[in-house]
């Protein structure tokens, strides 16, 4: 195979749509939007806003998009950055194709991700939240190829957009662009149809946001949830791309 696949596994949200944006403004790149979307809504019966319209856009065969996502890159681009979402790696598939790309990680701190996903939609279990997703792919690169694959904390790239973003490009083995920094406000024909459901911010962006630290207290109700979820986003956080701004 030509050409460089990123598969940039994060889980809801977190910055994943404005990295996708920081990549599509690339000459050299072409992107998808989470291409197993419609899979994990098929096989979880799961209510999300736009299912129908979801379950329309994509192909519901795990082995197909997987077989799609190892394929011919789209436009004859050089790079295909693809915006993987974990927790779609639902029990029983089958991720023997993750050894054909080159994987990254993106993780917040499941704090803020709770308090966020929960104005979306009910945080029921731990599963929704991709962290564990992440740690099983995790474990099972590193297994494969004996080196630990570059994984950013969005609070480090938010407060070193140039200087995170130059450390990734570096190791996955692609130049730099400026054009990664800014790019224009407004939707995009490449986003998922789920666009209008979940990026209304992010289409309002040219940027990264600078980062702000906020006040978040959890309900009861999701601190064991938030437990579980910190043990593996630890885990995974002290691995990182490390930011080394002054």
């Amino acid at each position: 195979m030509n050409g460089i696949r990123i598969a940039m596994w994060s889980g809801p949200r977190n910055i994943s749509t404005a990295m996708m944006r920081s990549f599509e403004n690339r000459s050299d790149t072409v992107i998808i939007d989470e291409p197993f979307y419609a899979h994990y809504l098929d096989k979880t019966g799961l209510d999300h806003p736009g299912k129908d319209e979801v379950l329309a856009s994509q192909s519901i065969d795990w082995n197909d998009v997987a077989k799609m996502c190892t394929g011919k890159i789209p436009d004859d681009k050089p790079i295909w950055y693809q915006k993987h979402m974990a927790q779609h790696n639902l029990e029983g598939c089958d991720l023997s194709w993750i050894k054909d790309v080159t994987n990254c990680f993106l993780i917040r701190d499941p704090k803020y991700v709770i308090a966020s996903y929960g104005k979306r939609f009910p945080v029921e279990n731990e599963r929704l939240l991709g962290f564990i997703q992440q740690e099983e792919l995790l474990k099972m690169i590193e297994g494969q190829t004996g080196r630990t694959p570059p994984i950013l904390d969005s609070k480090d790239i938010l407060m070193n957009p140039e200087g995170m973003l130059k450390k990734l490009c570096e190791m996955v083995g692609i130049e730099f662009s400026e054009k990664m920094l800014n790019w224009p406000a407004g939707k995009r024909d490449s986003d998922g149809v789920w666009a209008p459901y979940w990026y209304n911010r992010v289409e309002e962006s040219t940027r990264f946001k600078p980062y702000s630290e906020k006040e978040i207290e959890l309900d009861d109700g999701l601190i064991s949830i938030y437990q579980k979820c910190k043990l593996h986003y630890d885990i995974l956080w002290e691995k990182r791309i490390k930011n080394e701004q002054k």
